[in-house]
């Protein structure tokens, strides 16, 4: 297991150093993003001014409190609670944002399945994993908003967060190939056989 830490945006190549079990930190720029902003994105046609390319992004559709523009809060919104919402929703768009924008870090809850396994193996990507329940935590990390986009879907925009030491992080899949998901499902569903066999009952 090693650490990184990562200025970003990041090349493929950095990414690529990752493996299951090791962790990242993040610094400086992470984007926010949800349901609603990739229907919007890859569904309805609409794009984003923001480059996103070798950046990572975050499911989350943040509690902010609109404020007045100032240069603390340069997008009027300051942030109150930024917390991570499950992935699995989104699992479709992991390769559009891959490969059309050039995403190469997705942080989220309770992992991607194997369609994205595959895009981040082809395409050089990983996914660091988040603990439920740490959105305090979490925003403690966001110095702040530093701009917004596609604003009218409101929490779910596309948010800029300005970002000061975002982790420790897990890698949860890798562009290797693993998933600590995957693992965990098979230990599960070994354990569960050998209960059954033990009660003499047949699986």
């Amino acid at each position: 297991m090693a650490h990184y830490e990562f200025e970003m945006p990041v090349t493929a190549q950095q990414v690529r150093a990752l493996h299951v079990n090791d962790t990242v930190t993040l610094q400086r720029t992470l984007y926010g993003i949800r349901d609603a902003t990739q229907i919007h994105m890859f569904d309805r046609g609409r794009t984003t001014r923001f480059d996103l390319n070798g950046h990572a992004v975050i499911h989350t559709a943040p509690n902010v409190q609109k404020v007045p523009a100032s240069s603390a809060c340069p997008a009027g919104y300051r942030p109150i609670c930024v917390g991570t919402t499950t992935s699995d929703r989104m699992e479709r768009f992991t390769r559009p944002l891959m490969e059309r924008n050039g995403v190469r870090i997705v942080v989220g809850k309770g992992g991607l399945r194997e369609s994205s396994a595959a895009a981040f193996r082809e395409l050089g990507g990983a996914y660091l994993a988040i603990i439920g329940g740490t959105a305090a935590l979490e925003t403690t990390w966001i110095e702040q908003i530093e701009d917004v986009d596609l604003d009218d879907l409101n929490p779910e925009s596309l948010w800029k967060f300005r970002i000061r030491d975002f982790g420790p992080l897990l890698v949860a899949m890798d562009s290797h190939g693993q998933s600590l998901y995957s693992v965990v499902n098979d230990q599960a569903h070994a354990r569960r056989a050998g209960v059954l066999a033990g009660l003499g009952v047949k699986s």
